[in-house]
């Protein structure tokens, strides 16, 4: 017994199932099932991919899955319960299946195997979804990459756009439409404009330095080098290379590339260079002998500059290979980048050695996690990182740095007693507090790990040098204190010994010792002399020596005489928790020195943001513990530093910052009174605000506000908490005195310079900021009342400056954007203020954008059928206040020109787009009480005309296709759900107030004047509505159409009875809409929808009567109908079926029958079933057309059909411009196949219509203005030119004798002459071009697959040049792929006549010219024969020999007859087409007598004819008559003519045959005549016998 399944629902087919049981479903592996009913092992459902069909299956070859039912019983829905974006991808994969195999098919390789990847990608993320192992961050970022996948998909398959949020796809009922727009909105950004990236990152990779003769170790150091400024600004990637020139550990990838990180958009734009020094280890000269000393030296060898602008293309830059330089002089090597920038070539040149460097550099963008996640290959095999100088562009707290970068800049040394100068080298070391050196503190850069020590390089004879070198020192912050840098001074012997001897030392401290770091810039240091063997470990020997010119500790005459010679070093400090900044240390220890106070507080402003944020928690505690030690007396400069504060944190480079205030307010923060003094003081400035002529500061202040009142909420907070709440009332009190002056100064008009408004807008900005905080304190209704209090103070007055009415609306905006609007109570307190500003806006046309965005907030927080009463008093509201002008404003940005620059066009799409998401999501939310209150708001029907007008106005524009993108399908789907609904309610007004007995249509247009006419434009909506492209279900796939006739149901066919209704209600008044309407009706019943079309057919009954009633018949309608056919049928619209929807005598399902039938019943049935016929046959030919149109290349079908067009045009309708309109269109069809002479007799059809007068034409098609002589003329001429390149130049000749005496006539002996010439040309070409003749061919079409004009038709067609019946017959079949090729020529029977297939019969026939007399005159030349012989063919022939009686294996030609097929055209060949129908055929049989007459006859005139060409020498080689003439005297086959005399001539034939008496003897004769043409006459002058009449009857 079969049970209703109760849980099991849901199922995936896991093995296919046949279905070969009774009442079985047929199942394939991965099918989803509903499953309605089980019994013993089996279930009772549907496959979903077919609804329709249900079946029974066994339970075992389905995997249950869980799902919910909504709508329990006959319609319930299913829905499985798994992870949303799960579902997404199953249904997105079946459909891509199937378009997958497609693009195999239309070869679309590259998308085909793209797509094969992507699909396979996320099978494999699905798995992950699935199996359910992924940690929460890990599952978000497989979903985010299967949506981006899906996306791609979906796009480059033309697929819908998706909405999502956070991953998932939504459901467009249960969010509102502007929600639902803006996540449209942000899914097509993203996929149209990819965000430019802030920071950027250069990868390089060091490959190897190409050189001749290396034979040293190198060290290769990259930098980032700003030219304009001079300096670089990135610190250095240092790695080592061998002997040979590649780096020197190639298994750490991470020491040869390295990744220069953030670098901003600005810097990219600046002159930003890579430069690459080469250092060389090795001997002093690069060219001295081996053993000429063994230590080894950092000597200069080359440089490399490349410019960044050249990696801007996006391009990875491999293998590049930079050019090596080395400057003349060594002691210029310190700027050799500089002078190779600035192309100073005579200060450098290419090393000796020829040398090139090979790197590979990508700019790479993004934040660096970003660009991880997306080059993991590159991070995964090792990267070093290299930084800027420095702190990036954006300080994040939390980031620790402590690095003292220091430059080796130059020095001055002293010869030494010797006669040249030193070859001085540096050694640098930390040492600490207790003398002892610091380990690995020492950084060349990236790449390399920190070393104990440094060695510059050294210059070659150099007393001056300047090395240039930077190091970064990342000391810890315990071990700075104390410690100190040491630099010593060696001379590099050149000698064997190759000695280093240390000839003095400078040192420099690294902490003041009143807590100060070394100041960033350039310190000159004393250089103190020692010797050799001075021991330089005891640092307390030197550590009280003067170590820099300019601070001497006390009067040491030993430091007075070390001044001679120096040593610079730039130094610059990057630290997070080291300060150089004196002020900022003082205002730290405030309380060791109370008199400083004032003075540190005003000095505040002045400090580095970079200092105060480092200290950021240290600062603010020190102001408030100033505030508490002192209110009165520093209250209002402690304000102004928490201002000063503030505001920096503003700074886009310290906006990271302001979490950690948050912080610091919310956890550490604790002046429990300091909101006395805050809100004192900002009352205090409030109160100044109107007559201070400075507002700067005020400025300043009010900018600062939001944190204020955090001080102000957290102080009182901790002030309650403290005393139990005490005070509370004079804290109400405070704030609302201090809002009540911001209210006075708010509600001030600026007079004069205009500071008042600049104020007025500063605060404005940062008021919303504000509600929160309040909120803490306060209720949500008294908040909101304070809120509405100060944003209604606002003046409303426009002519404001436009800036303020900007930052007016921006800070309304901000308020529908807070906390406080979410909550409804406070909504509706504010709504009326918000409404009031956007509608003087809206009125002025101004801030549309802001508007816009405003209004979409106010939507999103108003959800879908939400009945409470709270939200349809905010609707009601709304409607009152807001929908005439959203609709004014829709109408008006519209109706603007686009603007031309894509960003413009983006903004200006964007802020229709949020206008129209906002109007429907008002309308959705209209229940009926809101439209009848809204219909019965308006006093006069005018007034109510004139909104309906309005509103049907603006649904036709929201339907136009450029809406919205193409591929926004569920955007369009709820719009138009929307406007149906809409459009309901509003009929129902529209039958009511303009129905009425006074209805005048008359009146009304005059009234309305060019407006259109309000049911008019009724009903054009419903017509564009239905037409939409949107919503063609039938174009859709299975899956997309079931859900949406779930979801909506179809739409069309709801608005098709809506018309019906509306035209029925019309009674006496269709008059006035016919025939208008007609043309838009049908396009609705071209739908192939046959609901819409058992709905609308009967209109067009409807139509016919009353037009049939007024005047008598319907020709209006009639000339409409087919007009507006014509015009949809070549728009592609329209089917079969539709043909017999108005053809069928049998009544289609639906209530209404056919159109035909309803007909039969009137008393005008005779002229509307001709009407029905015509426009039927029409419709064959338009469809034919249509179909035939869709086609690539022009063939006989295409020609074929339009020919069938223009002729019934011509014969049936009597439609001379329809005629003419397809003349053309068959013209250009022969142009474009190169088939002249055909396109000439088509463009004849319209020459003839044409006469030689005066009377004025029209623009027509491509004709401009002109008289009808002069068309006429253009039309000769056109034509003849075609006739000319189709090499049927009779015809030519003919028209330009018909021209020339026009011209003649008029007495225009230019053109005649011309025209004269032109003729004379002709004739030339015929005697000396040659012309092929072509063959013709007979094709039949049989069966019911083809086309209607060809159907089981046969025809005769003009083959192309050199066209032989294999190739003709090919090319058919080619044009007809599916067609059978018949292998007999039989006349086939009625079974193939009605077969559902085509078949294809072809064979040659030879043309019969009618007119036989210049083929048969003797002298004309052969090629003006050949023109008679192929052109104005009526008639053909076919033979077809067979055998009648016995067969006379001795001689044949006694049983054989011939069966010969006469064909006749319709028109003849050549014509406007290369094939005609065959008219009439007769079918003759010839006896064999007459056979071999007639063979005899073709013979002697073939001889004649190449007889008279040799005579008259127009041959120039005689085979073809030897060959012709061997064929008759020696006959190789049958015995020739001598078997004619054993057959016919013998006397039991003449006997049984009294008849043929005749024949016989014209037999005879042409025996006779070919003996006496026989060239043995004229040589032998013997004479073959031929036996008489009687000799044979002997």
């Amino acid at each position: 017994m079969w049970i209703p399944t109760e849980h099991e629902k849901y199922g995936v087919v896991i093995a296919s199932f046949r279905g070969t049981v009774p009442y079985g479903l047929s199942l394939e592996i991965g099918d989803t099932v509903q499953i309605l009913e089980k019994c013993d092992g089996w279930y009772r459902g549907f496959a979903l991919k077919n609804p329709n069909i249900k079946g029974i299956f066994p339970s075992s070859y389905v995997h249950l899955k869980n799902a919910c039912v909504k709508n329990k019983g006959q319609f319930e829905m299913v829905i499985p319960t798994e992870d949303s974006v799960i579902t997404e991808m199953t249904s997105t994969l079946r459909d891509w299946g199937t378009m997958w195999k497609q693009l195999y098919v239309r070869n679309e390789g590259d998308l085909f195997h793209r797509l094969w990847h992507i699909m396979n990608e996320i099978l494999d993320l699905r798995r992950q979804v699935l199996v359910g192992h992924l940690t929460h961050d890990r599952m978000k970022d497989v979903k985010r990459h299967i949506t981006a996948r899906l996306d791609w998909g979906n796009e480059q398959l033309g697929l819908d756009l998706v909405p999502r949020k956070e991953y998932a796809m939504v459901d467009p009922e249960d969010i509102s439409i502007t929600e639902l727009y803006r996540l449209m909105e942000h899914r097509h950004r993203k996929k149209d404009t990819p965000v430019q990236a802030s920071s950027h990152h250069l990868f390089v990779q060091m490959k190897s330095l190409m050189c001749s003769n290396l034979g040293e170790e190198l060290e290769v150091i990259f930098s980032l080098f700003d030219s304009k400024e001079n300096r670089p600004i990135s610190e250095r990637f240092f790695l080592r290379l061998n002997r040979n020139g590649l780096p020197k550990a190639p298994d750490k990838p991470e020491r040869h590339c390295s990744l220069f990180v953030d670098l901003g958009s600005s810097e990219l734009k600046k002159d930003i260079y890579i430069t690459v020094h080469i250092i060389r280890i090795g001997r002093m000269g690069a060219g001295e002998k081996k053993n000429a000393c063994s230590v080894q030296y950092r000597r200069p060898f080359g440089c490399a500059v490349l410019s960044i602008a050249d990696l801007l293309t996006g391009e990875t830059k491999d293998d590049l290979i930079l050019k090596v330089y080395m400057c003349n002089t060594e002691s210029e090597w310190y700027q050799i980048h500089e002078n190779i920038i600035k192309k100073l070539n005579a200060r450098y040149n290419l090393t000796g050695s020829n040398a090139g460097l090979a790197v590979s550099l990508q700019l790479l963008h993004g934040d660096i996690e970003q660009i991880r996640r997306e080059y993991s290959s590159v991070f995964s095999h090792g990267v070093s990182i290299t930084r800027k100088l420095g702190f990036s562009n954006i300080i994040m707290p939390g980031e620790m740095r402590n690095d003292l970068y220091i430059t080796i800049e130059r020095g001055e040394f002293e010869k030494g007693g010797k006669s040249v100068a030193r070859n001085v080298e540096v050694t640098m070391f930390i040492v600490d507090s207790s003398g002892q050196t610091l380990k690995d503190f020492i950084s060349f850069g990236s790449g390399e790990p920190p070393a104990s020590e440094y060695h510059s390089f050294v210059l070659y004879h150099n007393n001056s040098p300047r090395w240039s070198e930077l190091l970064k020192l990342p000391i810890p912050v315990d071990k700075f204190r104390g410690a100190h840098i040491r630099f010593e001074f060696r001379h590099c012997s050149t000698k064997e010994k190759g000695e280093k001897k240390l000839f003095g030392f400078s040192f420099v401290p690294l902490m003041q010792e009143d807590g100060r770091t070394l100041p960033d810039g350039t310190h000159e240091l004393i250089v103190h002399k020692c010797e050799e063997n001075t021991n330089l470990q005891d640092t307390t020997r030197y550590l009280k020596l003067p170590f820099s010119k300019g601070i001497f500790l006390g009067n040491n005459n030993q430091a007075m005489k070390a001044t001679k010679e120096s040593f610079c070093i730039t130094s610059f400090l990057c630290s997070t928790k080291l300060t150089q900044n004196g002020d900022m240390l003082d205002l730290l220890k405030w309380r060791t020195h109370p008199d400083k106070i004032t003075g540190c507080l005003s000095k505040l402003k002045e400090i580095d943001g970079s200092e105060i944020v480092k200290f950021l928690q240290d600062t603010l505690d020190t102001l408030f513990g100033i505030l508490d030690e002192n209110s009165q007396k520093y209250g209002s400069k402690v304000f102004d530093s928490l201002v000063h504060i503030i505001n920096l944190l503003q700074d886009s480079k310290f906006h990271h910052f302001k979490p950690v205030m948050d912080t610091y307010i919310e956890s550490h923060f604790a002046g429990a009174l300091a909101y006395r003094d805050l809100i004192k003081v900002l009352k205090w400035y409030v109160d100044r605000i109107t007559e201070a002529e400075r507002q700067e500061h005020i400025q300043e202040v009010l900018k600062a506000q939001e944190y204020i009142f955090k001080y102000i909420v957290q102080s009182r907070r901790l002030f309650s908490l403290a005393t139990g709440g005490q005070n509370e009332e004079e804290f109400r009190c405070c704030i609302q005195e201090l809002l009540m002056s911001v209210r006075f100064f708010l509600s001030q008009e600026s007079k004069g310079s205009g500071a008042l408004s600049q104020s007025q807008a500063v605060f404005l900005s940062s008021f919303p900021a504000v509600y929160s905080e309040l909120l803490k304190l306060f209720d949500v209704r008294e908040v909101a009342n304070l809120v509405q209090d100060t944003l209604g103070s606002l003046p409303t007055i426009l002519h404001v400056d436009d800036s303020l009415q900007a930052i007016k609306l921006q800070c309304i905006g901000k308020t529908v954007e807070s906390q406080l609007y979410t909550n409804p109570d406070s909504r509706y307190i504010l709504l009326p203020v918000v409404l009031h500003h956007l509608h003087i806006h809206l009125q002025e046309q101004k801030d549309l954008i802001m508007c816009a965005r405003i209004l979409s907030n106010v939507f999103c927080l108003i959800k879908k059928n939400s009945s409470e009463k709270s939200v349809l008093e905010e609707i009601d509201v709304i409607v009152a206040s807001l929908l005439d002008i959203l609709l004014r404003t829709i109408l008006e940005i519209t109706s603007r020109p686009q603007p031309s620059s894509s960003a413009m066009r983006f903004q200006f799409q964007d802020v229709t787009g949020e206008f129209v998401a906002c109007l429907l999501s008002l309308l959705r939310q209209m229940t009926d009480r809101h439209y009848q209150q809204l219909l019965d708001s308006f006093n006069t029907k005018e007034e109510l005309r004139d909104f309906l007008l309005q509103i049907f106005t603006v649904f036709r524009i929201l339907i136009r296709p450029e809406m919205f993108p193409k591929d926004w399908t569920v955007m369009r789907l709820v719009a138009n759900n929307v406007i149906i609904t809409t459009v309901l309610y509003l009929s129902d007004a529209l039958r009511k107030n303009f129905l009425n007995e006074n209805f005048d249509y008359k009146n009304e247009l005059m009234k309305r004047k060019n407006e259109t006419l309000i049911w008019d434009s009724y009903f054009y909506l419903a017509v564009i509505f239905i037409n939409q492209l949107c919503l063609q279900l039938e174009m859709f796939t299975p899956s997309k159409k079931k859900k949406v006739l779930e979801k909506y149901g179809d739409m069309r066919v709801t608005m098709g009875c809506e018309i019906f209704s509306m035209w029925q209600n019309l009674g006496e008044h269709k008059l006035h809409f016919i025939p208008a309407l007609i043309g838009p009706f049908l396009e609705v019943t071209l739908i192939p929808q046959p609901d819409l079309r058992n709905v609308m057919i009967p209109i067009f009954h409807d139509m016919m009567d009353w037009e049939q009633r007024r005047s008598g018949n319907f020709k209006q309608v009639e000339a409409k109908l087919i007009d507006k056919l014509d015009s949809l049928m070549s728009e592609g619209k329209g089917d079969e079926t539709y043909r017999e929807l108005f053809n069928s005598i049998i009544p289609l399902f639906g209530p209404y029958p056919s159109l035909l039938k309803k007909i039969e019943r009137e008393t005008w049935r005779e002229s509307g079933v001709s009407l029905i016929a015509t426009v039927t046959r029409l419709m064959e030919r338009l469809l034919d057309y249509r179909d035939c149109m869709k086609m690539g290349e022009v063939d006989g079908k295409k020609i074929g059909c339009t020919v069938s067009l223009l002729n019934f045009y011509k014969t049936e309708l009597n439609k001379e411009e329809m005629y003419i309109r397809y003349i053309h269109k068959l013209y250009d069809l022969h142009l474009k196949a190169q088939n002249f002479t055909e396109a000439a007799y088509t463009l004849l059809l319209y020459d003839e219509l044409l006469e030689w007068s005066d009377r004025p034409l029209r623009e027509f098609l491509t004709y401009p203005m002109q008289t009808e002589w002069q068309r006429k003329e253009h039309l000769h001429l056109t034509i003849i030119q075609n006739f000319d390149r189709g090499k049927c130049w009779e015809n030519g000749i003919i028209l330009c004798r018909k021209i020339a005496e026009q011209y003649e006539s008029y007495y225009d002996y230019r053109n005649l002459s011309k025209m004269r010439m032109m003729e004379a040309s002709l004739y030339d070409k015929i005697m000396d071009q040659q012309r092929l003749e072509p063959e013709f061919f007979r094709v039949g079409f049989y069966g019911k697959k083809f086309p209607f004009f060809l159907r089981n038709k046969e025809f005769v067609c003009r083959g192309h040049d050199y066209e032989r019946l294999e190739a003709f017959q090919q090319r058919m079949l080619n044009e007809f792929p599916h067609a059978i090729a018949m292998q007999h020529a039989n006349q086939p029977d009625e079974t193939i006549f009605q077969a559902e297939a085509q078949y294809l019969q072809i064979y040659a026939v030879t043309p019969i010219p009618e007119s036989q007399e210049v083929l048969q005159r003797e002298g004309v030349p052969d090629n003006i024969k050949s023109f008679y012989k192929v052109n104005h063919i009526w008639k053909f022939r076919y033979d077809r020999p067979f055998h009648k009686g016995t067969k006379d294996k001795e001689n044949e030609f006694k049983s054989l007859w011939v069966e010969r097929t006469s064909l006749y055209l319709v028109q003849s060949l050549p014509g406007i087409s290369r094939w005609f129908e065959v008219e009439k055929r007769e079918v003759v049989e010839m006896s064999p007598l007459e056979n071999a007459i007639e063979v005899l006859e073709n013979k002697n005139q073939q001889l004649k004819t190449l007889i008279s060409q040799c005579q008259t020498r127009q041959m120039q080689n005689i085979n073809p008559l030897t060959m012709c003439l061997n064929g008759v005297i020696d006959a190789a086959v049958n015995g020739g003519v001598s078997r004619y005399q054993e057959a016919f001539f013998v006397k039991e034939y003449i006997l049984s045959h009294p008849e043929d008496g005749e024949k016989i003897a014209r037999l005879r004769e042409l025996m006779l005549e070919q003996d006496f043409s026989d060239p043995q006459f004229f040589f032998t002058g013997k004479v073959t016998t031929v036996p008489t009449l009687s000799e044979a009857e002997d």
